[in-house]
């Protein structure tokens, strides 16, 4: 048996995409305690960036909120919200981590509502918030989620976030910024990317004792497979030490695995 849970697992493999030097939009949960990982291993120079102002702090603690007062900590800048979408907008920003309810073929996120009316949905969420503004105009977009199939579904309710729209080159026709799209979708089975001319969506990556079957049968739409597909690399110990002691002491988010 492995010594360690899925949600560990996710955290440590998100951690690992983030390059050194890179800036980051991370909210509060897993993609947070992602970002500190990852500076306090192979990205000391990472900057993460937090949708109320927050930029380049050095976290002592796990944030409860994108406006706690510990994601000014020791930062080189208290801003605004303002001024993180410009920010985004000026092409400053390389990742973003985003969630939400439902994500499709294309790597678009629902974080709004489920049911076919708007007015009276079966179920109300709280997004989008900055989603769409940090999907539209990060370059990359990281998500980390449970896979099951209710999520994982052929058509988003409601379209909260653009991700590819409808693959191809519609991201661009819309008017959004050339280059800029989903990245990696990052789950307790699999790492996803995408098709470089289709943009469906493919698995890059399988975890441990997973299989591509595993995978698509918790998947609502057909997954496309990477040319090589590669075995995701187990947590060091090391890493999940600094993981457990240092970002999570109080297992707020490991503690779910």
């Amino acid at each position: 048996m492995p010594d360690y849970n899925d949600i560990e697992l996710m955290i440590c493999t998100a951690a690992a995409a983030l390059e050194d030097g890179a800036t980051v939009v991370v909210g509060t949960g897993a993609p947070c305690a992602a970002a500190m990982l990852a500076q306090k291993t192979t990205a000391p120079n990472l900057t993460l960036m937090f949708e109320a102002g927050g930029v380049g702090p050095l976290l002592p603690r796990m944030p409860i909120s994108v406006g706690d007062s510990r994601t000014f900590y020791k930062g080189v800048m208290a801003s605004s919200m303002a001024e993180i979408m410009e920010t985004c907008q000026r092409g400053m920003v390389d990742y973003s981590f985003l969630g939400g309810a439902q994500i499709d073929q294309y790597g678009n996120l629902n974080s709004t509502m489920i049911g076919d009316d708007y007015q009276k949905p079966k179920v109300r969420f709280p997004g989008s918030g900055g989603a769409n503004d940090l999907g539209s105009l990060c370059w990359r977009i990281l998500v980390m989620t449970p896979h099951d199939r209710r999520r994982f579904v052929e058509k988003v309710d409601f379209r909260t976030t653009p991700g590819f729209l409808e693959g191809g080159d519609s991201r661009e026709k819309a008017g959004l910024p050339p280059g800029t799209g989903p990245y990696r979708v990052i789950t307790d089975l699999a790492v996803m990317g995408y098709h470089a001319e289709s943009k469906h969506m493919q698995v890059e990556s399988l975890h441990p004792d997973v299989s591509f079957n595993d995978v698509q049968a918790r998947t609502g739409f057909e997954l496309l497979q990477a040319d090589k597909v590669q075995t995701t690399a187990a947590p060091r110990a090391v890493v999940l030490e600094i993981l457990r002691n240092e970002v999570d002491p109080m297992r707020y988010i490991i503690g779910r695995g």
